[in-house]
């Protein structure tokens, strides 16, 4: 009897620390867990990635029905929580971490072992890219990051550089409205380098970038945070031959900002000159249409014989200011 009781309280005692206190779990702030009861995950019904309409507007209508997952239920930081012998937790840390651009999850040796992303410009010129990417799992598509694809990382890494590759072949620089003002240097057959605007451009390359992986939340369950793409490098020959290019452009751009600037100038002055002989050309005309007015007035109140007397005065004043006259005689 002893021998049965004993049994009993072990079988207890057993049963409670493997199927109860070992049930008892918590999360940490930078994790969510999601729950499996029998291999299914624990989801909202009727609700899918679809129904969120950021989500929904990364994708295209053929990308949608292949890109359709659950939302799950999402058990927050805290704790203790409790699980079943039957269900299973799962944690993913939501925390950003970065990693190197040319970095392989599957195969580190590649890329130089994981230095250098090498890509082909639009002139056929092939470049090595350095930089980061910042990204965090999505809490609001943990389906897509557990149970989607088998590594996302491997898919995300892939799919950025597809699309890196693709904007570095087809990158044009943005065009910039010409000031009708002002003249054309000439240089933009000189300055339309690939490498050259890649290098002048890198903001408007990483925003591009961030702009068209958005879709990565919807595919993988991932965010990419920020592309940070911080250097182009040539081969040696070509860097050569891009600064030769460089230094002829800064050259010849400098003779053409003296000279615009030397135009100016003159042009500032010409301008002044022309100024001034107006004004005084217009000091010399305002006493001419000052006495025209006094006049046309002498004429409209006095008439005719009021000029005549006008003019007969001026010249007594005349004369008694000349110191000599000579008075033509009729005969």
């Amino acid at each position: 009897m002893g021998v049965l009781f004993g049994l009993a309280v072990g079988f207890v005692a057993w049963f409670l620390l493997n199927y109860l206190v070992a049930g008892l779990y918590t999360v940490d702030q930078n994790e969510r867990a999601v729950k499996t009861s029998f291999g299914r995950a624990q989801r909202i019904e009727g609700v899918t990635t679809l129904s969120d309409p950021e989500m929904a507007a990364t994708l295209n209508k053929d990308e949608q029905s292949r890109y359709s997952y659950p939302q799950l239920i999402v058990i927050p930081p805290g704790g203790p929580y409790f699980k079943w012998p039957w269900e299973k937790v799962y944690k993913v840390s939501v925390a950003t971490e970065s990693m190197n651009i040319a970095m392989d999850p599957e195969t580190p040796e590649a890329n130089r072992g994981g230095t250098i992303l090498e890509a082909v410009t639009m002139d056929q010129l092939n470049t090595g890219l350095t930089g980061q990417i910042r990204y965090r799992v999505s809490e609001r598509n943990l389906y897509a990051y557990l149970f989607g694809i088998k590594n996302p990382i491997v898919h995300v890494m892939g799919y950025f550089v597809s699309v890196l590759r693709e904007k570095i072949a087809t990158f044009e620089a943005p065009k910039v409205a010409a000031d009708p003002n002002s003249a054309g240097t000439g240089l933009s057959d000189v300055m339309g380098v690939s490498i050259n605007d890649i290098r002048k451009n890198l903001r408007s390359l990483n925003d591009s970038m961030d702009r068209d992986c958005k879709s990565s939340v919807s595919r993988y369950g991932i965010v990419l945070d920020a592309s940070l793409i911080t250097g182009i490098d040539p081969p040696a020959d070509v860097e050569s031959a891009l600064a030769a290019i460089n230094t002829a452009h800064n050259s010849v751009s400098s003779e053409i900002s003296l000279a615009q600037a030397s135009a100016d100038q003159k042009i500032v002055q010409s301008k002044r000159a022309v100024e001034i002989e107006t004004l005084k050309a217009q000091a010399e005309v305002e006493p001419l249409l000052a006495l025209a007015k006094q006049l046309t007035q002498l004429r409209s109140i006095g008439g005719a014989s009021a000029l005549v007397a006008y003019l007969r005065n001026v010249r007594l004043s005349l004369f008694a200011q000349a110191k000599q006259f000579v008075l033509e005689v009729r005969k």
